[in-house]
């Protein structure tokens, strides 16, 4: 599996498949960060799905508490009044690889996934019946959002939330194969200004260059569209690092980690409104 494979080898594979040129997106994605789910946000995810009548499928896998599929239809049926959503309570692979299912998935114009540990889903999702069903909903113009591990799972590079934080430096950071939604070279963090992640994002960028970091913080999300753009929702900021061309330096440390450096590094602190674009790495204006 590929997540047994070193993390260099890992990354190798990924950027394997960004050179190699992934099907374009066709999907919507709205990103939560974490913490409360903003209603504008919540609202544009369904305006995005088709609207209240619209086939609407909940995913509490990431979760370990047991009403977690009744809290997430509770919040869609009777909070937004959405009249077909229903929670897919898949707690492992052999639950992805129910017919009934993932004929709902299929059919779903929104899918949405929730919080908790984001290991759960791709342990759960990849390479099964249900999860094959929502790539080919999203191709074909659904829409997928997520909260807090929901929103971590998108990227195709997925931070575990496993490593040491309080430096950075070289593998520090561990990182297991995503979902793959978001646009090839692109890696999501989360609770990100609010939990001060910000050295595990930086430490990864620094030792992959090549990888664009979005952190999105709490009660904020990225929507991000076809054509690789994004705009900041919800009620706080975005950090974006690119290091692409920057000078990336590496000094060896006692723990056989190297210490990380940079100069010029692009940092954005993107507020609600902003955009992003995720193609040309350039900030766009607010709207």
């Amino acid at each position: 599996m590929i997540r047994h494979l070193s993390r260099t080898a890992f990354l190798t594979f990924v950027f394997a498949l960004i050179a190699a040129a992934a099907p374009a997106q066709t999907g919507h994605l709205v990103l939560i960060g974490g913490g409360d789910k903003p209603p504008e946000v919540m609202r544009k995810f369904i305006e995005l799905a088709g609207g209240k009548d619209a086939p609407i499928v909940m995913i509490p896998t990431a979760s370990s508490e047991a009403d977690a599929a009744a809290y997430y239809e509770k919040l869609f049926r009777e909070e937004y009044g959405c009249t077909n959503a229903v929670s897919l309570d898949i707690r492992r692979k052999a639950d992805a690889g129910r017919a009934d299912w993932t004929a709902l998935a299929r059919k779903a114009r929104g899918v949405f996934f929730g919080g908790g540990d984001q290991i759960r889903i791709t342990n759960a999702f990849l390479g099964t019946p249900v999860g094959d069903a929502i790539a080919a909903a999203y191709a074909s113009g659904a829409v997928v959002g997520g909260t807090s591990a929901g929103t971590a799972c998108q990227s195709e590079v997925m931070i575990t939330g496993e490593g040491d934080f309080s430096q950075i430096r070289t593998r520090s950071v561990e990182t297991w194969r995503g979902l793959g939604f978001l646009p090839p070279g692109v890696v999501v963090d989360q609770h990100f200004i609010r939990r001060q992640r910000e050295n595990r994002l930086l430490s990864l960028v620094l030792e992959n260059p090549g990888l664009l970091g979005v952190g999105v913080d709490e009660e904020t999300a990225i929507w991000v569209r076809p054509d690789g753009t994004f705009q900041v929702l919800g009620r706080s900021g975005v950090m974006v690092f690119d290091a692409r061309a920057a000078a990336v330096s590496r000094q060896p440390g006692d723990t056989g980690q190297d210490l990380l450096g940079v100069h010029a590094l692009k940092l954005h602190l993107l507020l609600p409104g902003e955009t992003y674009d995720l193609g040309t790495r350039t900030v766009g204006a607010a709207k």
